[in-house]
């Protein structure tokens, strides 16, 4: 879904206030699954990416960042997801070249160009099948608030603009548990973009670990600078897309904002595409929105990408060591960023 303004710190009370009571049902549903939970303990590492708000905190690429880092130091890394959107239920290993986003999602499709990848609606299922196949790390996207498989290691990605939004519980914000509840199962919080409200120092004295982390936009979309774009996204939060461009220097004519992971039909992209031929600009969008896009109308647009660079790569490498196993490349080179 989509961010509903209401959602902001500054959206304003009389909506949230309205929606209090469904929240208070959301909480009791939650803690009853929390209660009747029995995690599985893998046998190999399990390093959770999660986030304590609904969508677009980067979490996806943080995992990407992740298993290039953990592949660079020798690990056989496994991705495992739940494959929102997607009609598979798993456990299936995802092939970019037999799978659209319509059979097992789009992060999924990003993940396995990167790593191999499983989707799965039941974790622990995923999580045997990828050890199965010799992984030695799996790295859990978005798994935080499901508890059937055990975390050696639990990240939570932290939008810095955005931060908690409200600091209500859905529906009535944008969290999905308390915060205090998720931070307390946090091996550390991964910040990512500008700081300006002071988020870090807030944050450090209720969890462990505070990495800083930027995205940056991958080389081939400094092309985009001086150009006109015309954008659409479908995300959590499509007005960081815009900002993005912006930031390079391109020239928006049009900004179009979809929900999160919006299902693009042929007529509909075609329009999108015919509609920036009208106004003499490129079609552009994310990586996410690119591989829901019908073939013909894909070859026609831009996709820009983003990686994550962290701020102390060092610290990072902190935080990994201990739940690593020893005599691993990355234990030997002493949890050194190569």
């Amino acid at each position: 879904m989509r961010a509903p303004d209401f959602w902001r710190r500054d959206g304003g009370r009389v909506i949230p206030g309205l929606l209090a009571p469904f929240s208070a049902v959301f909480h009791l549903g939650a803690r009853l699954r929390k209660a009747m939970a029995k995690p599985w303990r893998a046998p190999v590492p399990v390093i959770c990416v999660g986030n304590l708000t609904v969508g677009g905190a980067g979490k996806t690429p943080t995992v990407l960042a992740l298993a290039d880092r953990l592949q660079a130091s020798g690990l056989r890394v496994g991705c495992l997801s739940r494959g929102y959107g997607g009609r598979l239920h798993g456990p299936v290993q995802v092939d970019p070249a037999r799978h659209a986003a319509a059979d097992v999602g789009d992060e999924p499709l990003l993940l396995a160009r990167a790593a191999p990848t499983w989707i799965a609606r039941d974790r622990k299922d995923g999580a045997r099948v990828a050890i199965g196949e010799g992984v030695d790390v799996v790295l859990l996207d978005d798994g935080l608030q499901n508890r059937a498989l055990a975390h050696d290691i639990a990240l939570v990605v932290v939008d810095a603009g955005y931060g908690f939004g409200n600091g209500r519980l859905l529906p009535a914000g944008p969290l999905r548990e308390p915060i205090a509840a998720g931070l307390a199962r946090a091996t550390a919080v991964v910040l990512i973009g500008e700081d300006r409200g002071g988020l870090a120092a807030e944050l450090a004295g209720k969890v462990a670990t505070v990495l800083t982390a930027q995205l940056v936009a991958d080389d081939d979309a400094l092309a985009l600078k001086g150009r006109k774009v015309f954008a659409f996204a479908g995300i959590g939060r499509p007005e960081k897309f815009f900002a993005t461009l912006g930031e390079l220097g391109a020239q928006l004519v049009e900004r179009v904002a979809f929900a999160d992971h919006h299902a693009y039909t042929p007529d509909e992209a075609m329009r999108l595409v015919e509609a920036a031929e009208a106004c003499g600009a490129v079609p552009v969008t994310t990586a996410k929105d690119f591989v829901r896009l019908p073939e013909g109308a894909a070859r026609m647009v831009t996709p820009v990408r983003v990686h994550l660079r962290f701020d102390q790569p060092d610290a990072l490498d902190r935080v990994l060591k201990p739940a690593l196993p020893p005599g691993s490349g990355f234990d030997q080179k002493g949890g050194e960023h190569g």
